[in-house]
């Protein structure tokens, strides 16, 4: 079988604290990335760690651990929530740079690339020359962390990448390059782990086996392994023994993408939502014109706005349909409306508008079909059209979001909007919610509580215990504002809400509750008061 080509691969270790950092501040308006490059940080999905900063893991922190394990390692971890879209966003102009440089480059994910060494290094003069290239690259782009892995096939040279400089089989000519010779792949990767090249189920029984390097197990048959192990032992096997995985190319460059993002920049500052939307008329033509020419029409789009002293706004947008030029230009108003109330510094005005495609379809999609859909541009259209006179806000619908009260559950979304938490955080309506409501949601929901009195039969009112029981049996219960004094018929266990207690919140105890007219009601206790958070019709 033919020997693997030689391979460059570019790595930003940390590339998800990078991207963080440098999304923050652009949405905070700072420009010191780097002191907070220093300090711990970590990135957190699904309580674990994902990602984390150097001194995060000097402090004794690992990905894969739990979140609150990691703060107990390290009291002063600052923890945010991970966004791969932040990841992917943020390493475009990354690639890009490396594409004006070096074409034909594969994004293996967001930080690492791979490219064929052969050209590079022809065009520089060695392979050393051609990754102190892609260092100075690094550097112009303010990354001072990369490192470049030179090998014979793409696996090899991911191993190289993350080699130390006296690793054995390893040159490093430069303090973030490492080489290893031409032909010598194979026993560079001899004495790694085999977890190196296996999944993680794999791994565990190839080690049971006695298999516990990368040589030992390219020392075996390739068809005994194929018999044992199938496929996926094959793949493993041909990874150890540094034997590309096809026939094809192992690098698979993209096909560089057109950009279809535009922005206009202005001298002096505009100061007002209305010059700002006649000026951005022929960048919204422009853009729906680039995206037509793709054969392309767009639901969502980013726009940004930057102003004169470095305050970025931002915001994405959906479309029931597809973009105009018009639903264009009547996004940028609103959004410059909203982010002059919204700004806290002062400034001129808006220096700088960019519109960018999140998210494109083919226009042959969206094309009428045999039967007519006029019905939903009319609606759209009307609402529109109210929505422009209304205001932003002044049309919308309600979103289902996380929460264990119902009222917290209940959000209400502009038309034509992409609602955007807050940073940092968590709430999804899929997640898990302790305490929440699991059975059908009443009819009616106050959007604030009733006060309620649930008494037994002597008139007095219950309360919950010490084992969360109530002190006696329901008898009556009292809505005032509802105009409700009926007896109870039959009632459910209470069980307790409690959340943030950190903080200081006192627990709630939901309960339901059947009067004798059918009528029925979810209630809760907190701080010895009995509200009314539903009804039942």
């Amino acid at each position: 079988m033919s020997a693997a080509p030689r391979t460059l691969v570019f790595w930003v270790p940390d590339w998800p604290i990078h991207a963080q950092l440098r999304d923050r501040a652009d949405t905070d308006g700072t420009e010191n990335v780097s002191a907070e490059h220093t300090s711990p940080l970590a990135l957190i999905a699904q309580h674990r760690v994902v990602a984390c900063s150097a001194a995060a893991r000097a402090a004794g922190v690992r990905t894969g651990i739990r979140e609150r394990e990691a703060q107990s390692r390290c009291p002063e971890l600052t923890v945010y929530p991970h966004d791969p879209g932040v990841d992917e966003r943020r390493f475009a102009p990354v690639v890009a740079a490396l594409e004006q440089l070096v074409p034909g480059v594969e994004v293996r994910r967001p930080g690492l690339c791979a490219m064929r060494a052969r050209g590079p290094a022809r065009y520089y003069g060695s392979e050393e020359a051609a990754g102190s290239a892609l260092i100075a690259l690094g550097d112009a782009l303010d990354l001072h962390d990369i490192q470049i892995g030179i090998a014979d096939g793409l696996f090899a040279a991911e191993q190289a990448v993350r080699a130390g400089a006296h690793s054995p089989g390893v040159e490093a000519p430069h303090d973030a390059i490492r080489i290893v010779p031409p032909g010598t792949s194979a026993a560079f990767l001899s004495p790694l782990p085999v977890s190196r090249a296996a999944d993680a189920d794999l791994a565990e029984l190839l080690v049971g086996l006695g298999i516990r390097t990368l040589g030992s197990l390219a020392a075996l048959p390739e068809d005994a392994v194929r018999a044992r192990f199938g496929a996926p032992g094959v793949a493993a096997h041909r990874r150890a023994s540094g034997i590309p995985l096809s026939h094809g190319a192992e690098v698979r460059p993209r096909n560089p993408a057109r950009e279809l993002s535009v922005e206009l920049t202005f001298e002096p500052p505009v100061n007002t939502t209305e010059q700002l939307a006649f000026a951005c008329s022929g960048l919204a033509e422009q853009f729906i014109e680039t995206l037509r020419e793709e054969g392309l029409v767009c639901t969502a789009i980013r726009i940004e706005l930057t102003d004169d002293v470095g305050l970025r706004h931002e915001r994405e947008w959906l479309h029931p349909h597809r973009f105009t030029p018009a639903d264009t230009v009547g996004r940028i108003r609103w959004q410059a409306a909203s982010a002059v109330r919204e700004s806290e510094r002062g400034g001129a005005g808006i220096t700088r508008v960019r519109i960018t495609p999140t998210h494109t379809d083919r226009a042959a999609a969206h094309e009428p079909g045999l039967w007519s859909t006029e019905p939903d541009a009319r609606v759209h259209h009307h609402l529109s059209r109210a929505q422009s006179r209304l205001g932003h806000t002044g049309v919308g619908t309600m979103e289902l979001a996380g929460g264990r009260l119902l009222r917290e559950r209940q959000h209400f979304v502009p038309w034509s909007t992409s609602r955007k938490r807050p940073r940092g955080s968590r709430a999804s309506a899929a997640g898990p919610w302790p305490g929440a409501l699991a059975g059908p949601a009443p009819s009616q929901v106050f959007p604030e509580p009733l006060p309620a009195e649930l008494l037994d039969a002597t008139g007095h009112t219950l309360h919950i215990d010490a084992d969360d029981l109530l002190t006696a049996n329901p008898a009556r219960l009292r809505v005032l504002l509802a105009d409700v004094n009926a007896v109870v018929e039959a009632w459910s266990l209470p069980w307790a809400v409690r959340e943030r207690w950190w903080q200081g919140t006192p627990p709630r105890f939901r309960l339901q509750v059947q009067l004798d007219g059918g009528d029925a009601w979810l209630l809760y206790h907190e701080a010895e008061h009995w509200l009314a958070e539903g009804r039942y019709h």
